[in-house]
């Protein structure tokens, strides 16, 4: 069987192979690439601007660049409200399949939050904006959020688990207490304090998030560090004089990423879920943002009359969720050594 990836060592290109005959955990990962994609195009789904406006025989593309009002015959107002822009007799306008963007409220509806409609198709949370808009743009935002935290976790807990297990003596003494005296904090509790001491943004999230959440991959990394330093190729490095840093890079770091790779599915999933965990609880991104946690708190308050803002919202954390897992299952079966 001719092997996709070249470059790659023969015993990695087997794993991927395997990886790729696991129907349900390629799928899984198709799944989540094609949400991925739509949330990065969420301006082009879900939008109160028309991609394409043509008024008095002129062609303007306000999603991506809107025009003054005044080039629209509009006087005395700075904004355009495209949906009750009188195009008869004068032009033309393509909107996207939901004209409504995340942080406007429905004024055609009576009462908040309102059943699912053709104008709203997964209806309106309490202020009136439109669900599958905060759905999809909050999909985007957890999805940041969690590879922001992963990129910064296992970058730090790769780079102090291999430092440990490798260089041993000092090195691993001194990691391995502050390992135990970060682990013994409530993290949970900390990053409540934190934020409900500083504003909230993304990127305070991030960094408080990832200020513990390389403790638990450095174990992993520790422990194939140890394993590594003593085999024959790193002896051999050795011998030939090569440096430090680039036997680490060159052969101790391509040998040890079993457990990155395989549990980097389940730390994504762990950053949305917490993501929506503080959302839910008011100690996450600062309002208006779109989120998956605000809208299940919402939901809480609303239960016995607003059935869609419980169902629309746990289906998208469910099914995200489920199909982190099935690509993480499907990762850790291809790349387990005893196969």
């Amino acid at each position: 069987m001719k092997m996709p990836f070249p470059r790659l060592s023969p015993v990695t290109q087997k794993r991927l192979l395997s990886f790729k005959r696991n129907r349900l955990a390629y799928g899984s990962l198709a799944v989540l690439s094609a949400m991925f994609v739509l949330s990065l195009a969420a301006e082009l789904i879900a939008n109160d601007k028309p991609y394409i406006l043509s008024f008095d025989s002129k062609l303007y593309f306000p999603v991506f660049s809107e025009p003054r009002a005044a080039e629209l015959g509009i006087t005395g107002s700075y904004t355009v409200d495209y949906r009750q822009l009188d195009l008869t007799g004068r032009g033309w306008a393509v909107f996207a399949p939901v004209r409504f963007n995340p942080f406007e409220s429905n004024q055609s509806v009576t009462t908040y939050p309102s059943a699912p409609t053709l104008q709203n198709p997964m209806g309106t949370d309490d202020r009136g904006r439109d669900v599958f808009a905060r759905l999809l743009y909050g999909f985007r935002i957890s999805f940041f959020y969690a590879l922001g935290v992963w990129a910064i976790t296992y970058l730090v807990g790769v780079s102090a688990g291999i430092s440990m297990g490798f260089f041993g003596g000092r090195v691993d003494f001194i990691g391995q207490r502050v390992v135990e005296v970060m682990s013994s904090v409530p993290q949970f509790f900390l990053l409540i304090i934190l934020v409900s001491i500083f504003e909230p943004s993304m990127g305070l999230l991030v960094a408080i998030s990832a200020t513990f959440g390389w403790i638990s991959i450095s174990y992993y990394l520790r422990a194939e560090g140890l394993k590594l330093r003593r085999l024959e190729f790193v002896e051999g490095a050795r011998a030939m004089g090569l440096p430090t840093w680039k036997i680490l890079w060159r052969h101790v770091l391509p040998n040890a990423l079993t457990p990155i790779i395989t549990f980097s599915p389940f730390a994504i999933a762990a950053g949305i879920t917490g993501l929506a965990a503080l959302d839910y609880l008011g100690f996450g991104l600062a309002p208006p943002t779109p989120s998956w946690g605000e809208l299940l708190n919402q939901a809480k308050k609303n239960f016995t009359t607003a059935w869609w803002l419980a169902l629309f919202p746990s289906l998208a954390l469910f099914s995200t969720l489920t199909l982190l897992n099935f690509v993480g299952e499907g990762l850790r079966n291809a790349f387990d050594p005893r196969k």
